[in-house]
């Protein structure tokens, strides 16, 4: 039954069930926390005493000094000798207020054109389920261990042998560090540059600044901008900047979609070799070209001088998290190190699978069926244009999932954009890829990776007006 103790607090009321099933010490812990965590039981308010507590409540003293001994060894009761048992300063935390719902959801988009992300609906799901129960089986208890920071011996030679089949890149397994995509593997080679003596990395313009300057800073470097032309990133300005590390992307830059030509392939490796600096390769999207074979790593041609960065987030989905980094031989040591001192190494079991999914060619396969996919919704964007807007340029699109599209040099990039997203179509400016200070003509970058060709067709039907050259700005007649 319910008890209320005269004299004491009104706000503490206990009560024991003999038939709920629950033991009676739970009950009465449970009822006076419940107290403390709501505020009932404010902080130095005082309890009766186990004696008191005992005969009221009908139960044993000592069960009860067994409960006050629980709550204090949580932190919710502090109990002094000669003194009565007191709630703890401190042990109730106001909840934090609740987050106002919002008063609108956004809009369903018909077309969302976001680049950089592959198609999700087509991750090969079925295989990589596969891949886990078949590394599970196979893997030796010691790999439950730590292991080596440069991560499972066995991937480490399987993506070696790719890289070499693929990419025509001087892969050898000792070189290669596993991390957690292409973020950590950046950082990873930021901080072990800066402490080899690098003080300034220069990053393509455009291409990813925020990523690359946020990077740079962790590892106490400065970043800079040099600009990226037609035949790729130029070397003379990264000469004259200062920097002994550049961030490229060679096989298709990103977002330009331009291939570093083969004469500024030389050129780029003839600075680091004078320089005494290293190019910081971003392989990310390589496997999928479609007018001829992938280009090989700029890594192939300097192992000495080119740290080439690799993932699977656009091969199979961003949320694996699995990266690797082909060092060279004066960096393998620093990155290993860095890499053991944030984490000790990525996940075993998922390298397994990872492992497992290339040997058995499955993961060949699944390129080989996203390529004929990306290749169907490049040409229906092509088509979906030439239809709405047939004077538009669209440039990038020898590889990969995004085009370039070159708007009329009088329109406004972002008014082009917040028009789109009023008619439910997602459109992103290149301004977004530019560093600060960067004046560029207009242009849109437009993903297709994860967009169907049905959405394709009526996202570009319903701005297609927007992106003609006799386009006036919104609002305007």
């Amino acid at each position: 039954m319910p008890v209320q103790w005269a004299g004491l607090s009104p706000e503490l009321l206990l009560s024991v069930d003999r038939d709920s099933g629950e033991q009676l010490r739970a009950q009465l812990e449970r009822q006076v926390r419940d107290a403390v965590r709501s505020g009932r039981l404010g902080a130095g308010e005082r309890l009766p005493s186990s004696r008191e507590l005992a005969r009221e409540l009908g139960l044993s003293r000592g069960l009860v000094q067994d409960c006050y001994a629980q709550l204090q060894a949580e932190g919710y009761l502090v109990t002094r000798v000669g003194s009565a048992t007191r709630v703890a300063a401190g042990a109730h935390v106001p909840p934090a207020p609740a987050l106002a719902s919002p008063h609108w959801a956004a809009p369903r988009l018909i077309a969302d054109f976001r680049h950089g992300v592959p198609d999700l609906g087509s991750f090969p799901l079925a295989d990589w389920l596969w891949a886990i129960r078949e590394a599970g089986r196979a893997m030796p208890t010691s790999d439950l261990d730590y292991g080596d920071p440069r991560g499972s011996q066995a991937l480490r030679e399987v993506v070696a042998g790719y890289l070499r089949r693929v990419r025509a890149a001087a892969a050898d397994p000792e070189r290669i560090v596993v991390c957690s995509g292409y973020a950590q593997g950046l950082g990873l080679t930021l901080r072990s540059l800066a402490r080899a003596g690098v003080r300034v990395v220069a990053y393509e313009d455009p291409g990813g600044p925020a990523t690359a300057s946020a990077a740079a800073e962790a590892a106490g470097l400065t970043a800079v901008p040099v600009p990226v032309d037609e035949d790729g990133v130029d070397v003379r300005a990264l000469d004259a900047s200062g920097a002994r590390a550049v961030i490229v992307t060679p096989a298709h830059q990103w977002p330009t979609g331009v291939v570093l030509a083969p004469a500024r392939r030389l050129a780029l490796i003839e600075w680091a070799t004078r320089r005494d600096a290293y190019v910081i390769e971003d392989d990310y999207d390589a496997e999928f070209r479609y007018d001829r074979e992938p280009v090989g790593a700029l890594q192939g041609l300097a192992a000495d001088r080119v740290v080439s960065i690799g993932t699977v987030s656009k091969s199979l989905a961003p949320a694996l998290r699995i990266g690797w980094l082909l060092c060279p031989p004066a960096l393998t040591a620093p990155v290993t190190e860095a890499k053991r001192l944030t984490d000790r190494g990525s996940p075993t079991l998922d390298q397994l699978a990872l492992a497992k999914l290339i040997e058995s060619g499955r993961y060949d396969r699944h390129l080989r069926r996203m390529r004929t996919v990306y290749a169907v919704r490049r040409t229906a964007l092509v088509d979906a244009l030439a239809t709405h807007a047939p004077d538009i340029r669209l440039t990038g699109l020898a590889a990969g999932f995004h085009a370039v599209l070159h708007l009329a040099t009088t329109a406004d990039e972002r008014s082009v954009v917040a028009a789109a997203r009023e008619r439910s179509v997602g459109l992103y400016g290149m301004s977004a890829c530019r560093s600060g200070h960067a004046t560029a003509p207009p242009q849109l970058v437009l993903g297709f990776g994860d967009v169907g060709e049905r959405a394709i067709a009526e996202g570009v039907a319903a701005v297609g007006d927007l992106l003609t050259p006799d386009a006036r700005p919104p609002g305007r007649s």
